[in-house]
This record gives structure tokens, C-alpha cells and sequence, in this order.
């Protein structure tokens, strides 16, 4: 019998889907130049201005469509950082154990003991704020703990388990045991964790750019264009909701995403 995809799952995907779509689109084409200020000033939503003008009289859904395509950049690229070391480092730890299992996991205990964001904020003062590439840099070395605890833990727990077993006895390697054989079991495991990890990378270059630590103009990101429109509350409070809104449909997308992966493992077992 065919498995269905659970509501979750399938709702998420629906609402990531049309978020990405859309921030495609603006990569390519937007319907007015994102730094133009040739509108009136905070204009309210119309037809030929969805999302407004805000005091510059830049048309808000273009600077959106902008922001959106930056906030994934920075999100997708701390993800992959996060999980591609802290996936290394938890294997290591979980398969060999021993001195480099104490060693990295101390390590990695203290990352951990720091606040995402104060370490975020210590690592930015040391290579300098401003750049969405340091941005990145600091945010894939706050994420690296979280990715290398879940891994340890999965690792750990099937290095010993039969068929690993017996490809030790077939004369595989560990790195083929890693990467053929355990690897692709704890993907269930895994993948939620992506999901945990972007929404959270989402929400923390929001809150550094709203900051002021995080992008700088002429980028344009979400957090940042939050933290322009936090002083238009009265003037023109549509920039604040539309770019919020776009931010809470993003983190909301990929969470029911997270839902629906974690309710399939819970079905399986």
C-alpha cells in the first residue's frame, strides 16, 4: 500500500514552494528597480505598488523580492556549513569514539555553552560586520555543535548494529561503512535537523540585521528592511507587516516541513 504524504508535509512543501518561486522570480526580474526612489513616499499597498513605497519612495514588494533571495542565500549557505562539519565531526566521534570523541565533543560542548546569537555577535567582531559572506561565516560555526551532536548520537548508536557488522567482515573501510552504509540511516534523522537549522539561520540573520551587525546596504535582506521599517510604524506600518509577514511565511513553510518529516519517523517507528 502507498504511503500518502502526510498534511504537514504536503502543506509545507506548497508554501516553501510559492516562497521559492517567487524569490526566483526576483533574482531574475523585479517590477521596479529595488533602489530606485523615483516613487512618491510611503505610498500605501496599491496595484501598481503591492507591498507600498516606503520613505524613500523605493517600491517596498521589489526590495522584498530582493531581501527574500538574500535571507535564503545566507540561510541555505549556513546550513550547508553547519551540517557539512557538524555531520563530519559527529561522525568521527560517534563511529571511532575515543581520545578524538573526547577531544572534539569537549570542544564542541563549549560552542555550545555560549548563546547562538552572543557567539554570533563575537565572531562578527572579529572578522568584521557588514559582508553577507561573514554573516555566513559566523552563522555555519554557531550551527556546527547542533549538527554534530544529532549526527554523534545516530552514529553511536548504529556503528555496532549487524550490517555494519558484517561489512567490517566483507573488508569495507570506514570510510565506505561512513559513507555508503551509515550515512544514508540517519538521513530520517537528519533531515529535520536541515529544517531546525535553516528556520533558525532565517531567524538569526533577521535578528542581526535588525541589529545592525548583519547585511549592510546595497544588499537588502529581510532583517535589515525589518529594522528600516521600525521607525515608519506610523508612516507607513505596511513595510513592517509585509516584510514580517514574508519572514513568518518562510520559517512557517519549512517548519511544517520539519512536522511532516519527523511525524513519517514517528510512523516508522
Amino acid at each position: 500500500m502507498k504511503k500518502r504524504m502526510n498534511k504537514y508535509l504536503l502543506a509545507g512543501l506548497i508554501i516553501t514552494g510559492i516562497v521559492l518561486v517567487i524569490t526566483l522570480i526576483g533574482i531574475f526580474w523585479t517590477p521596479y528597480p529595488p533602489t530606485a526612489m523615483k516613487f512618491g513616499k510611503f505610498q500605501p499597498p496599491s496595484l501598481e505598488h503591492l507591498f507600498g513605497t516606503d520613505n524613500f519612495g523605493r517600491d517596498i514588494f521589489s526590495r522584498v523580492l530582493k531581501g527574500t533571495g538574500t535571507t535564503l542565500t545566507i540561510a541555505l549557505a549556513t546550513v550547508a556549513i553547519g551540517a557539512a562539519v557538524g555531520t563530519t565531526v559527529g561522525a568521527i566521534t560517534g563511529y571511532f569514539g575515543g581520545l578524538a570523541d573526547d577531544i572534539l565533543m569537549r570542544l564542541n560542548d563549549a560552542l555550545t555553552a555560549f548563546p547562538s546569537i552572543l557567539l554570533a555577535l563575537l565572531i562578527i567582531s572579529i572578522v568584521g560586520p557588514g559582508s553577507k559572506y561573514n554573516v555566513v561565516i559566523a552563522l555555519g560555526i554557531v550551527f556546527i555543535p547542533s549538527f554534530a551532536r544529532v549526527t554523534r548520537t545516530s552514529f553511536a548508536a548504529l556503528r555496532d548494529v549487524n550490517f555494519v557488522t558484517s561489512a567490517r567482515l566483507m573488508g569495507a573501510g570506514s570510510g565506505r561503512i561512513l559513507l555508503v552504509h551509515l550515512l544514508p540511516n540517519i538521513m530520517r534523522v537528519l533531515l529535520p535537523a536541515v529544517t531546525i537549522g535553516f528556520n533558525n539561520a532565517v531567524l538569526a540573520e533577521a535578528s542581526m540585521s535588525f541589529l545592525g551587525i548583519g547585511v549592510k546596504p546595497p544588499d537588502a535582506s529581510l532583517g535589515y528592511m525589518l529594522s528600516e521599517a521600525q521607525g515608519m510604524l506610523k508612516a507607513g506600518p505596511w513595510y513592517a507587516i509585509c516584510t514580517g509577514l514574508t519572514i513568518v511565511l518562510l520559517v512557517f513553510g519549512v517548519g511544517l516541513i520539519g512536522e511532516g518529516l519527523q511525524s513519517r519517523n514517528r510512523e516508522v517507528v
